[in-house]
């Protein structure tokens, strides 16, 4: 029935503002690539969506990126809207329901996985007496430029900067397990240069 009744839609579209048009008119104009059809849409459900994910993930800032999800999604892929098969804040809702609760139960596995873990690895304490020891040498400095990048720029954040792996991890936008094995992998490199330098523990 929705197809049927494309081309009236469409002509109802091109005839009237936005703000009187059906949700099923709103859809079939954002099929059309109409951003003015998408942000009526926003307007007139956004709130209510937003209202739910906010009190499914506790969170506003988390709730604020659900409902951007959301409104891409029906951006990205409107023909998933079946106007017969219910409203499109019926259909937003849902969408909403289901995103929240993928990051409730990503938080929880994280969470999880945080608990059953021990304390984040460290170098051995040598190496790390090693690196801050001579942090400033020149030595240094020219050892980590002939780092490849993905692994100095890890040991930077991590030991320069002071942050923890996490932290590193955020920022570079990498799993954490990513970030471990490069500064692992960089700090061996870097243990090597410095020994085939000369430099030992306690020189700068």
């Amino acid at each position: 029935m929705f197809h049927l009744e494309q081309d009236r839609l469409r002509r109802r579209i091109m005839l009237s503002d936005l703000r009187d048009a059906s949700d099923a008119a709103l859809v079939l104009a954002i099929a059309r690539y109409r951003n003015d059809a998408l942000a009526e849409a926003y307007r007139r459900h956004a709130g209510p969506v937003f209202g739910l994910a906010r009190r499914l993930v506790n969170d506003q800032a988390r709730a604020e990126e659900v409902v951007q999800e959301v409104f891409l999604r029906l951006w990205s892929a409107p023909d998933r809207f079946d106007p017969d098969r219910g409203s499109l804040r019926s259909f937003l809702m849902a969408h909403c329901h289901g995103r929240s609760v993928d990051l409730i139960r990503a938080d929880a596995a994280r969470r999880r996985r945080e608990e059953t873990e021990s304390a984040v690895p460290t170098p051995t304490p040598d190496l790390m007496e090693e690196v801050w020891d001579v942090a400033l040498s020149g030595f240094v400095r020219e050892a980590l430029s002939e780092l490849p990048e993905p692994e100095r720029v890890a040991i930077e954040h991590a030991y320069f900067s002071g942050r923890t792996y996490r932290e590193v991890a955020e920022i570079l936008g990498e799993p954490e397990g990513t970030v471990k094995s490069r500064i692992r992998s960089g700090l061996r490199r870097l243990r090597d240069q410095l020994q085939a330098a000369g430099v030992t523990p306690g020189v700068v």
